[in-house]
């Protein structure tokens, strides 16, 4: 047992530790003093004590510092003088998370005006849509900026004073403080058939009216967490564009859009301008403020932190399972997470990847070779329980360097009837590097595994232990639950399978059997 003062004695760099294995691991004084409340309340540091033993204006008790330790995993006199501090915890600067772009040379071809001219082009001869152009946009943007607009978030934070969960009669409240107007409209599901010959139900759910009129669809009154939805995304629409023009109308289908604008695009019109991005974007910023509204940042993290990042935290916050999903990866002080919405066969109707992950098939066309492995595509086409999550461990190449995922998914139906996939997953490269281990080493190890294992391998021992201590650091209970199912091997596509044999050369009987484990 040590005491207060040999504590105090070998604790000149006790601070300094703790303060960069905190930004390590990105978290906040804020989020660090939670964790350790929710360890053990009584020997919890405050918020401003926190502050004070990095800066070494305090020195911690030692029920105190085993609760800090306890949070990163480590042993008591790892934070003392007499263990060197490891370079690798030092916080790297500069990280953008997985994005990644090309470098503009020659530069003049990449001039303003060569590009305006090349796009439409290039649009034309690809087949390529002006909204699909427009959401490729708006998602590298938000990969870029690893989904963080702290302008939306004040400005949902502002009308909604965070708090959660707000219920129907609050928002109908905001409603007529900023003027805007319900009227119910009755239409139900109808039949509609895709491109791919695939038949959908397809239901309009609400659209406006300017300059301040909501048309709700009278059915949504059976379905208040999705109502809740289309009133916070107006709400958006009022607050940010004080409802000037049109908004785009919110529809049940797997279009991938946040929302239909103009009926006429569905017939795959290529024709840019300037006004398309505009609506896009304004569509998009909507979509972000209502999630901001519905789970304001602050408190949904600390639901997050109290419920380990469960997916059912949807039901405490009263929203979907889709809008808890869309905000963990906004809210989470670790950046490197991905967030796919995925309807059969082949249709991806939102998507993030701030962890740069490679998508499993294209959202702007069908892809003919998906990789028949990965969680999110596998039970697009399994009969899975619907509300039902599962975890999964998966080894991914990106740019020839091997990446552990963990992702947790889940079958849920759109408000038309539609069943589609919802998956949340975290890149955990980054998580292992920060412990000091070499986290390629790691994942090709796991890799080397499922390799000779056909494709889905037990994860080792001491993998096993390095991944426990990593999801619990980060509070993610999922990252567990995924350990106790083989780790998967998967890939960007289908043509590039990476198993031995590849699942190409495999027999059918074989393919069926590896689909269904």
């Amino acid at each position: 047992m040590k005491t207060k003062t040999s504590l105090f004695r070998q604790s000149h760099f006790l601070g300094t530790k703790i303060r960069n294995l905190r930004k390590r691991n990105h978290l906040t004084l804020d989020d660090l003093s939670s964790r350790c409340i929710k360890l053990n309340p009584e020997s919890a540091p405050s918020v401003s004590y926190l502050s004070m033993i990095e800066r070494g204006k305090r020195v911690p008790s030692e029920d105190m510092l085993e609760v800090i330790a306890d949070v990163f995993q480590k042993p008591v006199n790892w934070f003392l003088d007499d263990a060197k501090e490891q370079s690798e915890i030092v916080p790297e600067k500069g990280s953008r998370g997985g994005v990644v772009g090309m470098a503009l040379e020659p530069s003049f071809l990449f001039s303003k005006e060569i590009l305006q001219i090349a796009i439409p082009e290039m649009l034309a001869q690809t087949g390529t849509t002006g909204r699909q152009f427009a959401h490729l946009l708006i998602r590298a943007h938000q990969e870029h900026n690893q989904n963080h607009f702290p302008d939306l978030e004040r400005a949902a934070e502002e009308i909604g004073q965070k708090k959660m969960p707000l219920a129907v009669d609050d928002l109908f409240e905001i409603c007529a403080d900023i003027g805007l107007k319900i009227k119910w409209f009755k239409e139900l599901p109808e039949t509609v058939t895709e491109a791919s010959g695939d038949k959908k139900q397809r239901v309009a759910r609400s659209y406006f009216e300017a300059p301040n009129i909501l048309h709700i669809n009278n059915i949504l009154k059976d379905d208040p967490i999705r109502l809740k939805y289309d009133i916070a995304v107006n709400i958006g629409h009022m607050v940010l564009h004080q409802g000037d023009g049109e908004k785009s109308k919110l529809m049940s289908d797997s279009k991938p859009s946040y929302g239909v604008r103009d009926e006429k695009q569905q017939g795959g019109s290529v024709e840019l301008d300037s006004t398309k991005i505009l609506h896009a974007w304004r569509d998009f910023e909507c979509s972000f403020f209502a999630g901001a509204l519905l789970c304001p940042k602050v408190p949904f993290r600390q639901l997050l932190d109290r419920n380990g990042y469960d997916i059912s935290v949807c039901k405490l916050a009263g929203v979907s399972e889709s809008i808890a999903m869309r905000r963990m990866t906004a809210v989470s002080p670790y950046p490197h997470w991905h967030y796919f919405d995925a309807y059969y066969p082949g249709t991806l109707k939102a998507v993030y990847r701030g962890n740069g992950i490679p998508l499993p098939w294209g959202n702007m066309k069908m892809v003919e070779d998906p990789c028949q492995h990965w969680a999110v595509f596998r039970m697009t086409t399994k009969d899975t329980d619907f509300n039902v999550s599962i975890a999964q461990i998966s080894i991914l190449m990106q740019n020839d360097v091997p990446h552990i995922y963990c992702c947790e998914s889940v079958k849920v139906k759109d408000f038309a009837g539609n069943s589609h996939v919802l998956c949340s997953g975290v890149d955990l490269n980054h998580a292992i590097q920060a412990q000091g281990f070499d986290a390629v080493d790691v994942a090709e190890r796991l890799k080397q595994s499922c390799i000779e294992n056909g494709g889905t391998g037990p994860i080792p021992r001491d993998i096993k232990e390095l991944l426990l201590t990593v999801g619990r650091i980060l509070n993610i209970n999922w990252i567990e639950r995924g350990m106790d199912n083989r780790a998967r091997l998967i890939c960007s596509r289908g043509s590039v399978c990476p198993r031995q044999p590849q699942c190409k050369r495999r027999t059918k009987a074989e393919s069926i059997e590896i689909t269904q484990e």
